[in-house]
């Protein structure tokens, strides 16, 4: 069994539809006939072929439509009863959307179009809801950048009191370490000796 295709329709896909819908049109036969051969060919159903012709392909090819009516009534047989017939049979749209067969296409052309629908607007949704995920994200890294620059700049403060701290440390300690020399110079004073005249040693307090 076939499966009904219900991706978009290309350019060629349009142009084999308005050759084969002009071709009825040329010999006297039915829009609906056209839609169901050219289904056959794409894999659509005749419902979908007519929605395209009639919502798109139609209004590209207006003079393309006159010409194949035109050629058609030239080679029509001139039996006012075959006439009459051709002529509701391939421009009379109201008389084959009253039809029973037709109304039950287009009830199923309206079933495509709402899975259509459904089917874009749930695109758009995930579409949307990766949108939301992406700029969540991009907050978060927006914050975290912004605490970081907090934290560092609290950490070079914090460094630099430190710096501060260690250097007013080894001052204190160097002004200790002179007073505690002092105070041994004080309490142990040097002895030095020297000779005398007579060339003998004698201690010199400093």
């Amino acid at each position: 069994m076939t499966i009904a295709r219900q991706d978009a329709w290309t350019h060629d896909e349009d142009l084999l539809l308005a050759e084969v819908v002009l071709r009825h049109i040329r010999e006297g036969s039915t829009q609906l006939k056209a839609f169901e051969e050219v289904g056959k060919q794409l894999s659509r159903t005749s419902a979908a072929c007519g929605f395209r012709w009639n919502s798109f392909v139609r209004k590209q090819y207006k003079s393309g439509i006159e010409l194949a009516k035109k050629q058609r009534k030239e080679q029509v047989v001139h039996d006012p009863e075959v006439e009459r017939d051709s002529i509701a049979a391939v421009e009379n749209v109201t008389i084959e959307e009253k039809t029973p067969e037709q109304e039950d296409k287009e009830s199923i052309t309206l079933q495509e179009v709402i899975l259509y629908l459904t089917k874009m607007d749930e695109f758009f949704q995930l579409d949307n809801k990766e949108k939301e995920r992406i700029s969540e994200r991009s907050l978060f890294l927006e914050r975290e950048n912004v605490r970081l620059l907090e934290e560092n700049v609290l950490l070079k403060e914090k460094l630099k009191a430190v710096e501060e701290d260690y250097r007013a440390l080894m001052q204190i300690m160097e002004r200790a370490r002179k007073l505690s020399v002092q105070e041994d110079e004080k309490a142990n004073p040097k002895v030095s000796f020297q000779m005398d005249k007579n060339g003998n040693l004698e201690r010199v307090n400093k």
